[in-house]
């Protein structure tokens, strides 16, 4: 990751965007946040030098926002500069929840080794960013707990060369920019303990792959629910043809949730009494419960992309926010069921403006959708390019963040 350079507004209020990309053990178990940050930018911002800006920025960020509410308990890897390191900034993190990679265009000098040097003796741990290994960074690798390999910067001979040098050293290994399935193979193989990219999001292409049943009913449930002029009646009828479905709504409404005083034994019944917007969100959990094979992480990231694409359709007042809801949830099908998008959407009844949402980010529910990716990813650039106010997006982002953390015990089961 190259080192930032900012550009801070001369207003008050500067708007802190923070996103945040996974990082997750050889298992795909979440093991930790990169945190990514970026000052609200103008043409008429004030440029400051890359160290300061960076460094006010992320003290904003963590006092404005609040570590717990963007990881959730999990590390936080943050990226420093050399000015945030040397002069003490590092000191008012807290040590046992974060991370502190250094930049690989910080040179090794004395500032920087004593700074280092004292930041581990307190308790914390240093990754080594975009590590490329030269005898003149052996000061750095005696010093860091993780060492960070760009592995789409490197050929494979290279990385295994990398890996062979650097399993001499007491640290664990990250392979960065996994961008396919393949890539995280290979690194498993090659040793690496942490991946971070976004291959877990792309599908694992299996020819002539099939959509269990059941998930096919509850796909083909979802988008018929798109439809406004949808009638109950079709909605009881698909339920009914589905015996897992219905079983699944009876239990579902005749649990504590509803605490009713009578039990209800009829498809129609629950489903009158569950309600079509209630049954949306009943669907969405239904469909990305107890996928086998796909890691939670997955799973989390479609219900806080749904959110996040609703909120923001609720602060442009854009009808038919569930809609929006819909695409973000869709928009890891592919990754879901290791289909292409086009196959899997040709399966299913859903409105033309969905379809080329999720195909072509077109239409305002495309370009939502896009927002949110490119939020996800820390590519500011194509965030702003969409005309929605930063601090829209941040607490969007952060809403969707909270109501997923909510929902995380329904996705565990």
């Amino acid at each position: 990751m190259n080192e930032p350079s900012m550009k801070l507004t001369s207003c008050p209020a500067t708007t802190v965007l923070v996103g945040r990309q996974p990082i997750y053990g050889r298992n795909m178990e979440l093991f930790a946040y990169e945190l990514l940050f970026r000052g609200d930018e103008t043409n008429q911002a004030t440029i400051l030098d890359g160290d300061h800006a960076t460094a006010q920025v992320v003290l904003n960020a963590f006092s404005e926002i609040g570590l717990d509410q963007i990881v959730n308990g999990y590390l936080a890897f943050v990226n420093i500069t050399r000015s945030f390191l040397v002069e003490g900034h590092c000191l008012s993190l807290p040590k046992e929840r974060v991370v502190l990679e250094v930049l690989e265009t910080i040179a090794p000098d004395r500032e920087v080794v004593t700074a280092l040097t004292n930041l581990v003796h307190t308790g914390y741990q240093i990754a080594l960013d975009d590590f490329v290994y030269q005898t003149s960074l052996q000061s750095l690798v005696d010093l860091a707990k993780i060492i960070k390999v760009d592995v789409l910067a490197l050929s494979r001979e290279a990385i295994q060369v990398h890996v062979q040098t650097l399993r001499q050293y007491p640290v664990k290994l990250l392979a960065e920019k996994v961008e396919t399935h393949e890539d995280f193979r290979f690194c498993r193989d090659m040793g690496f303990d942490y991946f971070q990219g976004y291959f877990f999001c792309k599908p694992n292409i299996v020819r002539a792959h099939r959509i269990p049943g059941s998930r096919l009913a509850v796909l083909t449930l979802l988008a018929e629910l798109q439809d406004p002029d949808v009638r109950i009646q079709r909605i009881q009828e698909i339920i009914k043809q589905d015996l897992s479905l219905s079983y699944k709504i009876l239990k579902y409404v005749n649990s504590a949730f509803f605490s009713l005083p009578r039990k209800v034994d009829s498809i129609n019944q629950a489903v009158c009494m569950v309600g079509l917007e209630r049954l949306k969100i009943w669907t969405s959990l239904l469909l990305l419960s107890k996928i086998e094979e796909k890691p939670l992480l997955l799973l989390m990231l479609a219900v806080t992309r749904a959110k996040m694409c609703e909120q923001l359709a609720l602060a442009q007042r854009e009808p038919r926010t569930d809609q929006y809801f819909t695409v973000g949830l869709l928009s890891v099908l592919d990754g879901l069921f290791d289909q292409s998008m086009e196959e899997l959407v040709a399966s299913l009844p859903l409105a033309t403006e969905i379809v080329q949402a999720l195909l072509h980010r077109e239409g305002l529910l495309g370009e939502t959708l896009a927002c949110v990716v490119a939020y996800e990813q820390g590519d500011w650039e194509v965030v702003t390019r969409y005309g929605v106010p930063l601090d829209v997006v941040k607490k969007a982002f952060l809403e969707a963040v909270t109501w997923t953390t909510t929902l995380l015990p329904l996705l565990e089961k």
